[in-house]
C-alpha cells in the first residue's frame, strides 16, 4: 500500500477528484480481493472491474482510450448521454478445469463514466476498437470550441 499526501484540489477540477475516488474504490477493492477474495466472491460485488482510461483533447475534439484487452468487439457498448460518455460491457472467463490454476486478470462487468466539460457532437462521435484498445474521438460542438477574434485598429 502506497502513502499518498493530501492534496487539496480546487473546486473547479471536480473531474480530477472524482478520478481519484475511483481510484481509491480500485484501490479498496483490491485490498479487499486479495485480503479476502475466496469470502467475498461469492457477493459479487468484488466480480466487477474499472477498465484503464486515457482521456486527451485539444481545441476540435476529446479522445478516450480505454484498454480492454480480449474482449470481442460485440461485448462493449457506448453511450453518449448528453455530457457523459459511458463505455461498459462484460469480459468473460476461459473456462479451464485446471486443478492447480490462478487467475489475476479481471472478469465480469465492467462500466466507466466520464463526463465531458463542453458539449460533444453526438452525431460525429467515431469508435474503434484494435488491438485490445477502444478508441473513442468526441469532436468537440461548434460552440464549445474557441474562436479566435480579429483584433482592428481604428
Amino acid at each position: 500500500m502506497n502513502i499518498v499526501r493530501y492534496q487539496r484540489y480546487p473546486q473547479t477540477d471536480l473531474s480530477a477528484a472524482f478520478d481519484r475516488l475511483t481510484n481509491m474504490r480500485d484501490e479498496w477493492d483490491r485490498v479487499l480481493e486479495t485480503s479476502f477474495g475466496s469470502f467475498f466472491r461469492p457477493l459479487g460485488s468484488l466480480n466487477q472491474w474499472s477498465p484503464a482510461v486515457d482521456v486527451y483533447h485539444n481545441n476540435d475534439q476529446y479522445t478516450v482510450y480505454a484498454e480492454l484487452p480480449g474482449m470481442k468487439k460485440e461485448d462493449i457498448e457506448i453511450s453518449l448521454n448528453g455530457d457523459t460518455l459511458t463505455i461498459s460491457g462484460e469480459r468473460k472467463q476461459a473456462t479451464e478445469n485446471d486443478q492447480g490454476s490462478r487467475s489475476e486478470r479481471f472478469f465480469g462487468k465492467f462500466q466507466r463514466s466520464l463526463t465531458l466539460p463542453v458539449p460533444v457532437s453526438a452525431e460525429k462521435v467515431n469508435a474503434t476498437y484494435k488491438d485490445g484498445i477502444l478508441k473513442v474521438v468526441l469532436p468537440k460542438a461548434e460552440e464549445a470550441k474557441p474562436k479566435q477574434i480579429p483584433v482592428s485598429v481604428n
